[in-house]
């Protein structure tokens, strides 16, 4: 699926009904450069899943928990990962395997370790058709390929 959007609300609704829609045990992979939109569409995806606490990037953090909704959220940002091994410190098989709902900021950072099972969602920018348009791409992880 590929969408086009022309503003943050509009980025933001896109990730809504990604949201309305998670099922148990989704993992997606955000992947797209600085200041693309990441965030905006993850704090989407959290409504949608009726999460009502504020959500921001876990940069320094790298992962954020989120139990208010109708399915847990896990938000990670792997910017900062320096190999996969510091995600086996944080537990990431809980997340990525468990009951709840992933979305893995920079997940092409930890290829290697991601399930099967995860879809990956390119955000792009083209500056040609203005700074607010993204061009959003979601697409399953063929298996055993990972992102």
């Amino acid at each position: 699926m590929t969408a086009e959007t022309n503003s943050p609300e509009e980025t933001f609704a896109l990730g809504r009904e990604i949201g309305k829609n998670a099922s148990p045990g989704d993992v997606y992979v955000l992947v797209g450069d600085l200041g693309v939109g990441k965030t905006v569409f993850t704090q989407g995806v959290a409504e949608g899943l009726g999460i009502e606490e504020a959500v921001c990037s876990p940069t320094f953090t790298i992962l954020q928990v989120y139990e208010g909704g109708r399915l847990p959220f896990y938000h990670f940002d792997v910017y900062r990962i320096k190999d996969a091994e510091e995600m086996e410190e944080i537990g990431y098989e809980d997340y990525f395997y468990g009951n709840g709902v992933c979305f893995v900021e920079w997940g092409d950072l930890i290829e290697e370790i991601l399930p099967e099972h995860c879809r990956k969602i390119v955000i792009c920018k083209d500056l040609g058709k203005g700074t607010d348009f993204r061009r959003i791409t979601v697409e399953g992880c063929r298996p055993g390929k990972g992102v």
